[in-house]
């Protein structure tokens, strides 16, 4: 949606790249931050339950583009694991993080493709998460039965997880969405005011 915006209103490439990456860091720093909270409000267990971590990388990809929600995706995972590093408290924990980069790194695509679709119609908001959702979880599940026998991570406790997470995922199917019009309403408003 903002490429889209941006290059309708003749923006060069370099300020659109500095916009672009100045918004992903804003996200990726709510990617560290969001789960931070939930983990103090609602307990180890808010991570697995809440999914505070997907929200930024979905709507990272649903605003910015696939290229930009994949490197929202990627990055988002690894330096939070950096971060909380820093502090003793590693999350994810070092045994999840090569899965959580993979996952979120391929719903930050998946969400980036509906971009320029949501900016047309904002019902592809709805299908953007649900889609991200799927195929994100679904992929999570196949790595982490394909690496069990290599990987502390075993599949049925991947298979736990997502079950424990259909809570977060719920909220997260009817907020992001909403977030997602709200966002595309104000940029849709700011560009026919220019």
């Amino acid at each position: 949606m903002i490429d889209l915006v941006l290059k309708n209103n003749k923006v060069n490439i370099k300020s659109r790249i500095g916009i672009q990456t100045l918004i992903s860091a804003f996200i990726i720093a709510l990617a560290i931050a969001l789960p931070q909270l939930v983990h103090l409000v609602a307990g180890a267990k808010g991570g697995v339950t809440y999914l505070p971590m997907y929200l930024p990388v979905i709507l990272g990809g649903c605003i910015l583009g696939s290229y930009y929600g994949l490197a929202i995706g990627l990055l988002s995972p690894l330096f939070s694991f950096l971060f909380t590093s820093l502090f003793n408290n590693p999350m994810p924990i070092l045994t999840r993080l090569p899965y959580m980069i993979f996952e979120l790194g391929l719903m930050g695509l998946i969400s980036g493709l509906f971009s320029n679709k949501i900016y047309q119609n904002k019902w592809f908001s709805l299908i953007a998460v649900l889609t991200s959702f799927l195929i994100g979880r679904l992929s999570f599940l196949g790595i982490s039965y394909l690496f069990q026998n290599v990987s502390e991570l075993k599949g049925a406790q991947v298979l736990n997880q997502i079950l424990n997470g259909y809570i977060g995922l719920l909220i997260q199917v009817i907020l992001l969405p909403l977030f997602i019009v709200g966002i595309r309403y104000l940029i849709k408003k700011n560009n026919k005011e220019n």
